[in-house]
């Protein structure tokens, strides 16, 4: 795939920086693939657009994981914490500075073990993460409530980044769709973007993901499924393929590739040239994603983490 089909055209201003009010009164566009139609409603009506799937939603947490660090220099250095490394407080990260950082530097509670690739590096952290909510660089204003980067069904800590499409979930809402969990933890390979002309060039590192027994004997059982955010597609489109229940995944999911678990899927607005676009595509088709790309501009869609979601059936 020609990675410039995942590049569009959007005004700045449609990307959201602050999360809705209340959670569930975002807005949700919905497409119906069979007969082509598109709705406009609210997140809050979700129940009443479904007919009976069932909802996978990603219970991960999102760690404290960004720090702003100083060297002994006095230089700025920021730390991202990508996912733990088995033990002794060795981390997988991103780290950057104005001038070259070296093996053995110690920043704060953070030492630079050695480089990987990918601007990545290996680190040891002191202690348990305590550094802030690792909020993505287009929203530039600062959170007053952290936990509104958290889904009300967050669980398992573990990610750099939430998986923004169950965002939209309020306690109420939740109970009322009664969901069964599956758990990514959401690194690199989720945000980073697609550098390379054509899409199957773009490389993957895999993230870890984990699902109980029962839950997946409901999942498998069921007649349809709605997966919550990409990150759940990828976990279910997964173990339908493997049979592992726990593991990595690196699965990049890109038009012509054919679905054998997730009949729906519920998503938020993705960042060009990610992806997280290419997956919608692949499900929805192409050239229809752009067209519901190009409605949610005209309609003033809210765009992004913070923004607004659609339901594609």
């Amino acid at each position: 795939m020609d990675t410039a089909l995942l590049e569009y055209e959007l005004p700045p201003e449609l990307i959201a920086q602050r999360p809705a009010v209340r959670r569930d009164a975002s807005r949700l566009l919905v497409y119906r693939r069979r007969s082509g139609e598109i709705e406009h409603r609210a997140f809050s009506e979700l129940p009443d657009v479904l007919a009976g799937e069932l909802v996978v939603v990603n219970d991960t947490r999102v760690v404290p994981a960004r720090f702003r660090l100083q060297r002994a220099s006095g230089g700025a250095v920021e730390v991202l914490l990508l996912e733990p490394v088995g033990s002794d407080g060795l981390w997988e990260g991103l780290a950057r500075a104005n001038g070259r950082l070296r093996s053995g530097e110690r920043l704060g509670p953070v030492e630079l073990v050695e480089p990987l690739e990918d601007g990545r590096w290996l680190l040891r952290l002191e202690g348990e993460p305590e550094g802030e909510a690792p909020l993505p660089p287009y929203i530039r204003e600062p959170l007053d409530e952290p936990e509104r980067y958290q889904t009300v069904h967050a669980r398992e800590p573990g990610s750099a980044a939430a998986p923004t499409a169950g965002l939209h979930f309020t306690p109420e809402l939740y109970a009322r769709l009664d969901p069964v969990s599956v758990t990514l933890n959401v690194g690199l390979d989720t945000f980073r973007p697609v550098t390379a002309a054509r899409l199957e060039d773009h490389e993957l590192h895999g993230e870890r993901y984990s699902v109980e027994g029962a839950a997946w004997e409901r999942i498998a059982e069921a007649r349809r499924v709605l997966a919550v955010g990409t990150t759940t597609v990828r976990v279910l489109e997964t173990i339908a393929r493997t049979g592992e229940l726990a593991g990595r995944t690196t699965l990049l999911i890109a038009p012509g590739f054919e679905f054998k678990r997730v009949d729906a899927l519920l998503t938020n607005f993705h960042l060009p040239r990610s992806t997280l676009l290419a997956l919608v595509m692949a499900f929805a088709g192409v050239e229809r994603t752009r067209e519901l790309y190009q409605v949610a501009v005209a309609e003033r869609y809210r765009f992004y983490s913070f923004g607004d979601a659609m339901l594609v059936l």
